[in-house]
């Protein structure tokens, strides 16, 4: 297989990790956990797992050069986009989210043009804005005519998360796509603990383990697990490409809801995603240049 197609496998097994981030975070915050405690916690829980990766594996500190890249991807993964999707979950459904969030790949492919020298098509660029203009009239059409103030926080979820998605996938070149997951979330370390450490004696300490469980899921695989695989594809297959893979994360959410949260998935929605697919099918065959 070519290193693209190797990509796109690994970047859909991170897609399929991520794709019970938005369902088990309501499970989280619905079942009475604290919203600042599920969007850092989970961070901190992640950072601590993979400090004992980094330790046990006796990875070298990164050269210093990549520091910076290193902070700007915790400021996307693990500082923006967990507080902003946590929030939104406390009042949308988890499928309605997964829509609005179908405006991943078009985030990552902008963030990756002007942080990752990859050159996409015109017409990928067409594809891309299509597909999330769907996203974005799914939204209205749920809002009544409007978007609500939920559907804002997530689309400023999702450009936090893009610009880390594009940023992690070009540093694993350098270092590894693991590594670059575990060492962001060191770095992130001094931005979470204190936030962490005011709610913690609000925390509600006994609510039921499905909550926790939630709670653990988005800790060990949203936020170390998955990008293990994620960020591989990514630097593989090249993010503006590998990046499309997010759109089917979409179909993948739905089930997930209607799951393990009884959401009504309703024609419309079912509709809009297969339309939000087709975009991905025909954005795949696009072409985007890579330096």
């Amino acid at each position: 297989m070519s290193d693209e197609i190797k990509g796109m496998a690994l970047g859909l097994i991170g897609v399929a990790i991520f794709s019970l981030s938005l369902p088990m975070t309501r499970v989280a915050v619905v079942g009475g956990l604290d919203t600042v405690f599920v969007a850092y916690g989970r961070a901190v829980v992640a950072a601590l797992a993979a400090a004992a990766i980094l330790i046990v594996t006796r990875q070298p500190l990164p050269p210093r050069r990549h520091w910076k890249r290193l902070v700007g991807v915790g400021f996307g993964i693990v500082l923006g986009f967990p507080l902003l999707m946590t929030i939104a979950m406390k009042t949308l459904p988890a499928a309605h989210g997964g829509i609005v969030l179908g405006v991943f790949p078009l985030a990552t492919t902008a963030a990756a043009a002007i942080l990752c020298a990859e050159r996409p098509s015109f017409r990928f660029w067409v594809v891309a804005v299509l597909g999330s203009a769907l996203v974005v009239g799914f939204a209205m059409i749920k809002g009544g005519g409007g978007l609500q103030f939920a559907d804002l926080l997530l689309l400023a979820a999702a450009a936090f998360a893009g610009t880390g998605y594009a940023l992690s996938g070009d540093l694993s070149r350098s270092l590894g796509g693991w590594q670059v997951i575990c060492w962001v979330l060191i770095f992130s370390l001094p931005f979470i603990v204190p936030p962490v450490l005011w709610v913690l004696p609000d925390v509600n300490w006994r609510v039921s383990w499905g909550a926790w469980g939630g709670f653990f899921y988005v800790a060990l695989f949203s936020q170390l697990i998955g990008f293990f695989a994620w960020n591989r594809g990514l630097a593989m297959g090249g993010v503006s490409r590998v990046g499309q893979v997010q759109l089917l994360q979409l179909f993948m959410t739905l089930a997930a809801s209607a799951w393990l949260l009884g959401e009504d998935i309703d024609p419309v929605t079912i509709l809009f995603a297969i339309a939000v697919v087709g975009v991905v099918a025909v954005g795949r065959r696009m072409p985007v240049a890579r330096r």
